[in-house]
């Protein structure tokens, strides 16, 4: 399998430095980190950042709530379809998209990709579509960025572990060398999607952590504007801040095994982006 490093939106947060850590001006640069992986059952998307259709019109489509407090970027040449064309692909090559959860930064490409399957676990499914109560949840839910989605496959936690987490394996269709993690906390159903890459792994953490810090084994830490905004969206305190603690400890012992990101560190994506580079497909 080949793996391209997306990044598929770009916020730009007043604070600069309280947020990304290493901004010398007034405004932040986050990511919307996604995954485009080559398989032979065709093309697999880790994630969607924001599509087409919130690009053009992002209201009512996205809460101008959250626009106005992320300075959201929308940029056309990162939407995911933007990117998979670029590579030389068609978007009826991508099969199937695997979700870390259904924020609107995350979710906002699946309906580009029409002909693709969209896995997710069952809780965030349900929640995103039952439980849009309050004030956040009804804004970070965008029900309008997939209730065209016609091939939904959704999974409970358990099964084979990995690393010492629970892992999905067997995803409907795709290979065994991708694999989802539940890891509760930010969503009630937010997961992690691990994928084998020769003999390491990576592992997309999407939402569970935010700022590389929060990473750092020996001295956790993060930037006051990142842990502000991950209070804010939190459904259960102490399922996250636990699981921050599982991925540390991932880290610390098998970091020689596998490579561990969140969707929303600029720095951490442009390090996998080096090691990675983008090469058009020749198909």
């Amino acid at each position: 399998m080949r793996i391209h490093y997306l990044n598929c939106g770009t916020d730009c947060p007043l604070g600069g430095a309280t947020f990304d850590g290493f901004s010398k001006g007034p405004l932040a640069r986050l990511s919307c980190a996604a995954q485009l992986i080559e398989t032979n059952e065709g093309l697999v998307l880790i994630d969607t950042g924001f599509g087409v259709q919130d690009v053009k019109r992002p209201h009512p489509r996205l809460s101008r709530t959250f626009h106005a407090l992320l300075n959201i970027q929308f940029r056309m040449e990162e939407t995911a379809l933007y990117q998979v064309r670029a590579l030389g692909f068609s978007p009826r090559d991508v099969r199937h998209i695997v979700l870390t959860h259904l924020d609107f930064d995350h979710a906002g490409g699946i309906e580009d990709f029409p002909q693709a399957r969209v896995h997710v676990m069952q809780k965030e499914r349900d929640a995103a579509e039952r439980k849009r109560r309050g004030f956040i949840a009804k804004r970070r839910y965008r029900p309008v960025q997939w209730d065209d989605v016609r091939d939904w496959r959704t999974y409970e936690g358990g099964g084979e572990p990995w690393f010492g987490f629970d892992s999905v394996r067997d995803l409907d269709g795709l290979p065994p060398e991708i694999l989802i993690v539940p890891l509760p906390g930010h969503t009630w159903g937010h997961a992690g999607i691990a994928v084998q890459d020769g003999e390491r792994w990576v592992l997309n953490a999407g939402d569970a952590y935010f700022y590389r810090g929060e990473m750092d084994v020996a001295r956790p830490h993060c930037t006051p504007g990142l842990a502000a905004y991950q209070k804010l969206m939190e459904v259960d305190r102490r399922r996250r801040l636990a699981n921050q603690e599982r991925l540390r400890d991932l880290k610390r012992e098998e970091g020689g095994r596998v490579t561990i990101f969140c969707s929303h560190d600029a720095k951490e994506l442009e390090a996998l982006q080096t090691r990675n580079p983008q090469v058009n497909s020749t198909r």
